[in-house]
């Protein structure tokens, strides 16, 4: 059996791994140390020294049982493997349907769907709203700086422009009551020339 752990497909380059993957060298791992392991007790059968037949028999045995660990090892391994390749088929199925989905031309309905989303900003990303509606509150807080400078010049000008009518509206006023006066009171006295 021909274990490697560094062959790497070309889709998985880029540290993308499948848990499938992962789970592969995990079992290549499982089944190398195991191999290794009888192949260790084999080599470990030829210091063994046997004088009778029986001993033999037993080193043989022992040889055998060894050799079918070993078989019975690489069967379960393969066995893992081809499922192994059914579960990384379908898990790379999958991820290229959600890449095939997101490729797809969409239809009306789905692009509307997409503006309103980007438009309420209920996507991801914040939205077109979202940006909009940060650039209308830095520009409401510029004007209302502006407007709230622009309305205390114009409120000292209202109220200077009031004292100046207030005064001129006043005085046309006395001048006005001034000669009413005089002339209610030509009216109700009548001069009298008394000769004495």
């Amino acid at each position: 059996m021909n274990i490697s752990l560094n062959n790497r497909s070309v889709l998985f380059q880029h540290g993308n791994k499948l848990k499938s993957t992962e789970e592969k060298e995990e079992r290549q791992q499982k089944a190398q140390s195991q191999i290794d392991f009888f192949e260790n007790q084999k080599a470990n059968l030829k210091n063994m020294k046997c004088e009778t037949l029986e001993e033999i028999e037993h080193k043989l045995e022992l040889f055998n049982n060894y050799d079918a660990q070993i078989m019975a090892v690489k069967q379960q391994y393969n066995q893992e493997q081809m499922m192994h390749t059914m579960d990384e088929a379908r898990e790379l199925g999958e991820k290229i349907a959600e890449a095939k989905e997101k490729l797809e031309p969409k239809t009306p309905e789905e692009r509307r769907r997409d503006k309103i989303e980007e438009a309420l900003g209920t996507e991801d990303e914040g939205g077109m709203m979202t940006e909009l509606l940060d650039e209308a509150m830095e520009k409401v807080i510029l004007l209302e700086e502006e407007m709230t400078e622009e309305a205390i010049a114009e409120e000292e000008m209202v109220q200077e422009s009031l004292e100046n009518a207030e005064l001129m509206q006043t005085q046309p006023d006395i001048i006005a009551q001034e000669e009413m006066t005089e002339e209610y009171l030509k009216a109700k006295y009548a001069s009298i020339d008394i000769k004495v």
